[in-house]
């Protein structure tokens, strides 16, 4: 079991507040969904979470489990066992898909690592995700679509078997059938390793596919409303405001749905 918890988080960047007070906390076997509009701190907080330099923690604490990490360094947080599937994947020459994903994996398992066994995995997850073969030789998402991009993402994520996965509007850019795999993908992942999973999207589409335990939505750098599956059919009706104002669980969001049509 393992938990990732966030206590009265304070982010600024070139002194502007982004992050007021956030708190969550996510354990194994949860998946939790971030909805929020644009320009709320949902990004944010996932660069945070991974050690992204550009941001400044003012105040409040970030743990893995029961580590305080801070002060951790990216690849140190990644060997705990985080992992961040990014909303725009970069290109990077001189360094193939398979070579990357290689090292990666041999500098978290050590004298645990077999190559077989990596090829042999590799092979097979190339195949779930309906990945081109050839795409495993070429350098990292060089001229990838978007949708190859988001898929290479998964691909990194089932080869590193981490036990919290971040997800950043995973959906942008995908279509249907794209959507599709990447969906079932995450839920295969899920249903196997068991790892707490943290979404940010903005579209109900995405999360017909992976099944949040927990909703969260977002506004001025704060969590400002929780609960189940049905407050993404609230939002999806009702858009976001006056959603301070709304006591919601299951069968007021009903109620207010209904009182609407």
């Amino acid at each position: 079991m393992h938990s990732l918890k966030i206590i009265n988080l304070c982010v600024d960047i070139d002194n502007k507040n982004i992050l007021n007070n956030f708190n969550l906390e996510i354990k194994s076997g949860e998946i939790h969904a971030i909805m929020g509009p644009n320009g709320t701190g949902k990004s944010t907080l996932l660069k945070v979470i991974m050690g992204d330099s550009n941001y400044k923690i003012t105040s409040g604490e970030i743990y893995f489990d029961d580590t305080l990490i801070n002060n951790l360094e990216v690849d140190k947080r990644a060997n705990l066992g985080l992992f961040l599937g990014l909303q725009l994947p970069p290109e990077i020459e001189g360094v193939t898909n398979a070579d990357f994903l290689r090292t990666a994996l041999h500098s978290k398992e050590k004298e645990n690592f077999k190559l077989f066994d990596f090829i042999k995995k590799l092979d097979e997850n190339v195949e779930k995700l309906k990945m081109d073969k050839s795409m495993i030789h070429r350098d990292i998402n060089e001229g990838f679509s978007g949708g190859e991009r988001k898929k290479n993402e998964i691909l990194q994520m089932y080869t590193l078997k981490p036990n919290i996965v971040m997800l950043d509007e995973i959906d942008s850019g995908l279509d249907v059938d794209s959507l599709k795999i990447v969906g079932e993908n995450v839920m295969d992942y899920y249903n196997e390793y068991n790892p707490a999973i943290l979404v940010i999207t903005h579209y109900k589409r995405l999360l017909s596919y992976i099944k949040p335990t927990h909703v969260h939505i977002m506004k001025n750098g704060t969590i400002i409303k929780s609960g189940d599956n049905t407050l993404v059919e609230y939002i999806e009706k009702n858009g976001y405001d006056n959603l301070e104002k709304i006591e919601l669980n299951s069968t007021c969001i009903v109620e207010e749905n209904k009182k609407n049509e």
